[in-house]
């Protein structure tokens, strides 16, 4: 199934300026024979976990910023014509690459995203991951396309069928991070490698030894200390684990528990009104939730709705007939239930037994009714 992914990079907003005092990385760029006239160079990254933006003028095809890494981190670096705040960014003009604390020295040749960058041993590493991603890549856009053109005519079965596909393609793309992550533990972007295979679900038993054999100052890194986080957390919400209780309000503003379903198998939906995927899927949860609400069994969603979109949320509880309970803090993916549960993508769901246990996790289209079939149908 197709799903929505958290993912830490975005677009560049207004360009705002970082803190160079604190800087760990002196960046010196070079721009030759482009032909887009650049006036300014904009670049945005994550450090300890927050989004900072700087900006640099282009004088005489040179620009320089001071970045606060504390760590091997991506970078994206993009270009403004204008010097014009309000003036749009070039499209085209993009640059991602992997930098780390140290002088580093970026020239672009021929286009501004052509780059070659030295003395960052990070994005040496990260050049080949994007080398071996490639291929993968592009199966998956042409998948996608063919998808959305499957979806736009109505041939629901021909999509699902595409969904499979890329679903697969999806599993073998992280089998590729999780073998870059062991043979090369010690690499600076190790830690970088095995967090993009873990976007969806998570097999402790792989992950957790591989992680394990990171140095130390990895493991200890911000990015290594949130990766290790998340895999506790799937420690604890495992299969056979007691479900965490959590207190959330409906759409009345009445804060309902997981606990108040004890005694009935209940299935814990993650889903947001803006997830296309999660809409797809709708459907075939009415249909089971019909199916069995009358046998012991509900339904407590959990919006991933954003701040002030109630009304957006609550429309498509009724545009999509969802008569169950639904909780929400409106909070997008910061939602206080999805952290907790580690929720990294949508649409996921677990189901509780009466007793409050985890005895399933992700059931999505036929699997939910066989797995409600087996348990309820006896």
């Amino acid at each position: 199934m197709k799903k929505i992914l958290f993912i830490l990079a975005a677009a560049i907003p207004a360009f705002a300026l970082a803190q160079k005092e604190n800087g760990g990385a002196k960046i010196e760029g070079t721009i030759k024979n482009v032909k887009d006239t650049i006036n300014w160079v904009l670049v945005q990254y994550m450090a300890d976990g927050k989004r900072l933006m700087d900006s640099s003028v282009v004088e005489n095809g040179k620009y320089s910023f001071i970045l606060s890494l504390t760590e091997p981190t991506m970078v994206s670096f993009r270009t403004k014509n204008s010097s014009n705040p309000k003036a749009r960014l070039v499209r085209r003009n993009v640059a991602s690459v992997f930098l780390e604390p140290g002088k580093i020295s970026i020239e672009s040749v021929d286009s501004f995203s052509n780059v070659t960058v030295k003395g960052s041993k990070a994005n040496t590493e990260y050049e080949k991951i994007v080398a071996a991603m490639k291929p993968y890549n592009e199966e998956n856009q042409k998948l996608a396309r063919e998808y959305s053109g499957l979806m736009r005519d109505n041939k629901k079965e021909e999509a699902k069928k595409l969904e499979d596909q890329m679903d697969a393609l999806s599993a073998k793309r992280n089998e590729e991070y999780i073998a870059y992550a062991r043979n090369n533990p010690t690499s600076p972007i190790a830690v970088f490698a095995l967090q993009q295979s873990t976007y969806e679900d998570i097999d402790l038993a792989k992950i957790e030894p591989i992680f394990n054999a990171f140095p130390v100052a990895a493991q200890n890194s911000f990015t290594g200390a949130a990766l290790k986080q998340r895999l506790e957390i799937t420690r604890l919400t495992a299969i056979g684990n007691t479900a965490l209780n959590f207190t959330q309000n409906d759409t009345s503003g009445v804060a309902v528990s997981l606990t108040s379903f004890r005694g009935k198998y209940v299935l814990v939906d993650f889903w947001a009104s803006w997830c296309g995927p999660c809409r797809a899927e709708n459907p075939n949860v009415v249909k089971t939730f019909n199916a069995y609400k009358g046998k012991n069994f509900n339904i407590l969603s959990v919006s991933l709705d954003q701040p002030g979109a109630k009304d957006k949320w609550i429309k498509a509880i009724h545009d999509d007939n969802l008569a169950w309970t639904h909780v929400s803090d409106l909070q997008y993916w910061d939602n206080a239930v999805a952290k907790e549960y580690g929720i990294q993508s949508i649409p996921a769901n677990l189901l509780v037994d009466p007793q409050g246990k985890i005895i399933a996790k992700n059931l999505h289209g036929d699997d939910l009714a066989a797995k409600l079939h087996a348990v309820l149908d006896k």
